[in-house]
């Protein structure tokens, strides 16, 4: 069994800042790509930003400059380093990983179940 726990979500006013964390538990083999997604009220999910095994990182346009990712896989852990924050950045922001599991020849994804980000004066 694999399991995604997001945390770091919360209420926090326009311009403000937040950290997300992703911790990866269970029978893992490998983590491949990590990434952030989110979905706000009425629309569809979109991805916000993904970081590879090697460190490579790619972000939506909406987000460059102000959305940091990262990862440290001594810990199957992924971060997003949220700034400037937008009241358009509220959304539900859900985790993703590719992971190869014990037992198993092929990678998966597994989600988390999300944290919930609000930005609102």
């Amino acid at each position: 069994q694999v399991q995604l726990a997001e945390s770091g979500g919360g209420l926090v006013q326009p311009g403000g800042s937040l950290r997300l964390s992703c911790a990866a538990s269970g029978s893992i083999v490998r983590i491949n790509t990590m990434g952030w997604y989110r979905q706000a009220p009425g629309k569809q999910r979109e991805l916000v930003a993904a970081i590879s095994s090697g460190g490579s990182t790619n972000y939506a346009d909406s987000v460059k400059g102000r959305f940091t990712i990262s990862r440290d896989n001594a810990k199957n852990t992924v971060y997003l380093q949220v700034n400037s924050l937008k009241p358009e950045d509220t959304a539900v922001y859900y985790c993703n990983a590719n992971i190869i599991r014990h037992g198993w020849a092929y990678a998966m994804d597994y989600w988390g179940k999300g944290t919930l980000v609000t930005v609102s004066s």
